[in-house]
């Protein structure tokens, strides 16, 4: 089974990222993720996250946002995670702007792995003291180390 830690890098987590919008920060997401899929521009993904959006806003609620979806020319999962500066209006469930996003991308055809990461990182998510730890997170690595504490312990 994939885990979080293993499509997550240090250099994917970013914090006190500017948010802006929600159209803003999803370039933004499209723009960091791109850099490590070298088949896709960002343009590419910047669409496929918008229009998973249109589907229905992945607003998780608890000021919390999993942008996701089905990207064709994705080789393997990737995800991002960012801590934003100010929370955006994001459409989420609870109303509640945004200012946590885990992203993750899979491979066009990878149904039963896209929806385990999926409920590995809400499940994750939806643990207030994780949501805590990430949001008092000061600098990237040491926002990359609560998700790979937090994965190490359950």
């Amino acid at each position: 089974m994939i885990r979080i830690e293993q499509i997550l890098t240090p250099g994917r987590c970013l914090v006190n990222e500017p948010g802006g919008s929600k159209k803003r920060v999803l370039e933004q997401i499209a723009k960091l993720v791109a850099r490590d899929l070298p088949d896709l521009g960002s343009l590419d993904v910047y669409e496929a996250l918008l229009a998973r959006e249109r589907l229905g806003s992945t607003g998780f609620g608890k000021g919390i946002a999993i942008p996701h979806c089905r990207l064709a020319g994705c080789p393997s999962p990737i995800s991002a995670l960012l801590q934003l500066d100010h929370p955006v209006e994001f459409d989420a469930i609870d109303g509640i702007p945004v200012d946590l996003l885990f992203v993750l991308l899979v491979p066009q055809a990878a149904t039963d792995e896209h929806l385990e990461l999926l409920r590995q990182i809400a499940s994750m998510l939806d643990r207030k003291d994780v949501r805590d730890k990430l949001r008092s997170a000061r600098d990237n690595e040491a926002l990359y180390q609560v998700v790979l504490d937090d994965q190490q312990s359950h």
